[in-house]
């Protein structure tokens, strides 16, 4: 069961299609079962002999989740909806003995914050429900955080410093647009940027801290440190890190709308009076934007996702770099989707599936890097998203 028919819903609906020896069944569930049954016709198109079918959920309603549940009886459901609604979702799975994943961690409505702790309460009852509940199985997070697990299983004693890069080198001719809900897109970007340094959380103004980075393919380009949620879980479950921060791209173009948009206040998601109503600027400034999914199409160029980590072997300094790129006419060509949305879509279907097939299954509440990596490592790469790595002399992070 796929709850979400946005992007990346819709490539989470093609690749579970494509696996029916894992997935004999789908049901895809949105707010909106126009677009439910908008994207069961491309999986038809594609693939006929699917067994797909479509409804209506409000997903906020706890109570509505378990009915449709209960009537579907799916063994495990992928939320790929918004993040404010992964809590209730993971209510309505406990209360059918479920089993979960989602592709990013919680936050509530009204306060732009997204943290795990929420989530990882959830721990001992999924345990004792005998389900399971996989975190952050997208790409970033998700396949950065097996990247780095992949790394300390295969390249290294001890990770000292980590450094995930994102950059999307792709145009879809947009004069400004987002690759996943604005929304969400736009609360994370806009919050102050943190990294994690020495055992303590430093804390800088959003965008203030940036640097050309060199990306395979692409080449140079200005990259900006965020906060994002995946450190929170890699520096918990890598005690030996020092550091760990996370960057990604924004052309000017795009950085000149943010700016304006936010000095106009149409960022903020505090409500204000409109013609006697109550209205938050954010989510009346997504309904203006281009929809995601509907980027793919005209969409050139590729994404870059990757992970620069530094640390000890064998009593040696060593520097690694493991990533991979991803063409949005590929990811167009395999699910009519957009490169970011493919690149989150694809390892959440492949995460599932190991979890149904037993590989990755084990009661409770997991991040990804928990996780052996080696199975989702041999199989991700043939599904869609392969991977390369390299060992470095020096990487351009320590200086």
């Amino acid at each position: 069961m796929i709850i979400g028919a946005g992007g990346v819903g819709q490539v989470v609906a093609m690749k579970c299609a494509e696996q029916v020896n894992h997935f004999s069944e789908i049901l895809l569930a949105s707010r909106t079962k126009s677009k439910c049954e908008q994207i069961k016709e491309k999986v038809l198109a594609k693939y006929p002999n699917t067994e797909i079918s479509t409804a209506s959920l409000n997903a906020d309603i706890v109570e509505d989740t378990i009915a449709l549940v209960e009537s579907f009886k799916p063994y495990l459901i992928i939320n790929v909806a918004l993040p404010y609604q992964d809590l209730a979702i993971m209510d309505a799975c406990l209360a059918t003995q479920t089993h979960y994943l989602d592709t990013a961690n919680y936050e509530p409505k009204d306060v732009a914050k997204f943290e795990y702790s929420w989530q990882w309460a959830y721990h001992e009852r999924f345990k004792d429900a005998n389900i399971m509940a996989l975190l952050g199985c997208g790409f970033d997070p998700g396949q950065t955080q097996i990247y780095t697990a992949h790394a300390a299983k295969h390249h290294f004693d001890e990770i000292h410093f980590l450094d995930i890069v994102d950059c999307n080198g792709g145009d879809h001719g947009k004069a400004f647009a987002t690759n996943f809900n604005p929304e969400i897109n736009i609360r994370e970007i806009t919050q102050p940027g943190r990294y994690f340094e020495e055992g303590n959380w430093q804390e800088v103004p959003a965008m203030s801290i940036h640097q050309p980075i060199f990306y395979p393919n692409i080449g140079e380009r200005e990259s900006y440190l965020l906060y994002h949620e995946e450190l929170e879980s890699l520096v918990k479950h890598f005690p030996t890190l020092r550091r760990a921060r996370f960057w990604m791209t924004f052309g000017q173009e795009y950085l000149t709308h943010l700016r304006v948009l936010e000095n106009v206040g149409m960022t903020s998601i505090q409500p204000v009076q409109h013609l006697g109503q109550d209205i938050v600027p954010l989510e009346f400034l997504k309904t203006l934007l281009p929809e995601p999914s509907s980027l793919g199409e005209n969409y050139e160029g590729e994404t870059s996702i990757g992970c620069y980590l530094s640390g000890i072997k064998d009593g040696q300094a060593k520097h690694y770099y493991i990533w991979n790129n991803c063409k949005h006419q590929d990811a167009y060509r395999d699910t009519l989707g957009q490169g970011v949305s493919y690149t989150t879509g694809l390892p959440a279907t492949l995460g599932a599936s190991l979890m149904a097939e037993g590989t990755w299954m084990q009661f409770g509440v997991w991040n990804c890097e928990q996780l052996n990596p080696d199975p989702f490592m041999a199989a991700v790469g043939q599904l869609g998203l392969p991977w390369q790595e390299e060992v470095l002399v020096q990487t351009p992070f320590l200086g």
